[in-house]
């Protein structure tokens, strides 16, 4: 049996001269709460305050990082129950029985990196997974969800938790949400965020039912193209009433191109009917993402924008799980002529932030940077999704700090469904950002003093700025 003992010094610079700024860079944030500002954290589990049924269910079937890399390895995502609620007993621990002789296929890999912080860290596992008995490290995990300090609530508080941004359906009526504002003993501020991606998109599979589920939740006929906009409209406002800080857009490109009136409508209409072109319902979506910059204008909701992802690459997957089961791609990106007519309208807008992310690291430098060094709606997005990894990051800190500064970033963001790995994120992290800022010390671009400030504004006072906290 091979012991689970991550050092304390994991992710920091090895130089002797750089490592210990590091440490105390990092000693300096480690317990700080953590701002969570972009997530998928199901509201409900905390409104409920349910126990976790099981190992296998909390670490496996919600995390499409973990799923995605055993299926890689031949393992069926039907032998990992994804797309399935809570499993048998005798099936959870044949998923988690297949994890653990796996384990060596997370090596390298950020997700190693989590599950052993959060094995270790909060369910005090000591035993490397594959090299012992995996049925005593199930009962050993599942003992201690049975215990009320290892229920949702509890965690949340024991995680340091002080914000968290869920992603809902605009039209969803947000009673999870209504629920947990009005328990007094939630603690942490947990808010949804918009999300209109399926009802901007018209060339989508049932996108005329959307759109009338949409006009019922806003009580607003769309049957027409203004209603539409106005049932839009107000269902921002349902979800800033109920604390929404932001919404969030993933569409194949950043495009945001303006239509007249007249030929919205007219596109509006022929979608509906199901007789748009296909180049037709991508004009009306880049018209539709512009007015999305205009609403925040209006409403404040701070924009998130992340392009440049093939969603659903393998049909037959998608067919039987769904969505979200590990086989999105990234594709190249394109920000700097997508964005203009976005930028020339409301670039300079005072109410506006527009919080750009990529998963194409080529255009870190190239044009993010260079617009958030630019325009005052414009932060650049911390490293996510395939580039949530020590490389990656520690190449965007390098790239976009050189061009647009540390004011311009957003802070880190977890984008997490896997709730106990939200510290694990955090803290790699702050010891990345440590790292960074160690070495710029040792260099003599920072004093320390310096390098302690922007740490701790990176942690806590950024995000907040960012996201209007």
């Amino acid at each position: 049996m091979a012991t689970l003992r991550p050092d304390p010094d994991r992710l920091l610079p090895p130089d002797a001269a750089v490592r210990p700024i590091a440490r105390r860079l990092y000693e300096a944030v480690r317990d700080r709460p953590i701002i969570s500002p972009h997530g998928h954290v199901d509201p409900a589990m905390l409104r409920d305050d349910a126990p976790f049924t099981d190992p296998a269910a909390l670490f496996i079937q919600p995390d499409h990082y973990v799923t995605r890399i055993l299926h890689a390895h031949g393992v069926p995502l039907d032998r990992l129950g994804v797309g399935e609620g809570p499993l048998p007993e005798r099936r959870a621990r044949e998923v988690w029985r297949t994890f653990c002789a796996h384990w060596p296929a997370f090596r390298g890999t950020p997700v190693q990196y989590w599950l052993a912080s959060e094995l270790h860290d909060i369910f005090g596992v000591t035993e490397r997974p594959g090299t012992g008995d995996p049925d005593a490290l199930y009962d050993h995990i599942a003992q201690r969800l049975a215990e009320d300090a290892y229920r949702p609530r509890a965690l949340l508080r024991r995680f340091g938790i002080r914000f968290l941004a869920t992603t809902d359906d605009p039209a969803d009526d947000l009673a999870a949400h209504a629920a947990l504002a009005a328990d007094p003993q939630v603690d942490a501020r947990i808010v949804p965020t918009f999300r209109p991606d399926r009802y901007l998109e018209p060339a989508r599979p049932g996108w005329p039912d959307a759109i009338r589920r949409l006009g019922a939740a806003a009580d607003t006929d769309t049957g027409h193209y203004a209603g539409y906009v106005a049932a839009l409209e107000q269902r921002r406002r349902y979800f800033a009433a109920h604390g929404a800080v932001s919404a969030d857009h993933g569409h194949a490109d950043a495009a945001a191109e303006p239509m007249t009136p007249a030929e919205a409508g007219r596109v509006y209409a022929a979608a509906l009917a199901g007789e748009a072109t296909a180049a037709e319902a991508t004009a009306l979506r880049r018209h539709m993402v512009l007015e999305m910059a205009r609403m925040s204008c209006d409403d404040g909701l701070v924009m998130t924008v992340h392009p440049g992802v093939y969603r659903n690459h393998h049909p037959a997957t998608h067919r039987a799980f769904g969505p979200d089961t590990g086989h999105d791609i990234p594709v190249a990106a394109e920000f700097t002529r997508a964005l203009r007519p976005l930028l020339q309208r409301y670039g300079t807008h005072p109410a506006l932030h527009l919080v750009l992310f990529t998963v194409d690291p080529a255009v870190y430098a190239r044009e993010i940077a260079p617009l958030a060094g630019f325009y005052p709606s414009v932060y650049a997005g911390a490293p996510w999704w395939f580039l949530d990894n020590p490389a990656a990051i520690r190449a965007f800190q390098a790239a976009v700090t050189e061009i647009a500064g540390f004011g311009r970033l957003s802070g880190f963001i977890d984008d997490t469904r896997a709730f106990c790995s939200i510290p694990a994120r955090h803290d790699m992290a702050r010891r990345l950002d440590a790292g960074f800022l160690a070495g710029l010390v040792a260099e003599h671009r920072l004093d320390e003093d310096e390098a302690l400030d922007t740490i701790a504004s990176l942690v806590s006072d950024q995000p907040a700025k960012v996201f209007k906290l």
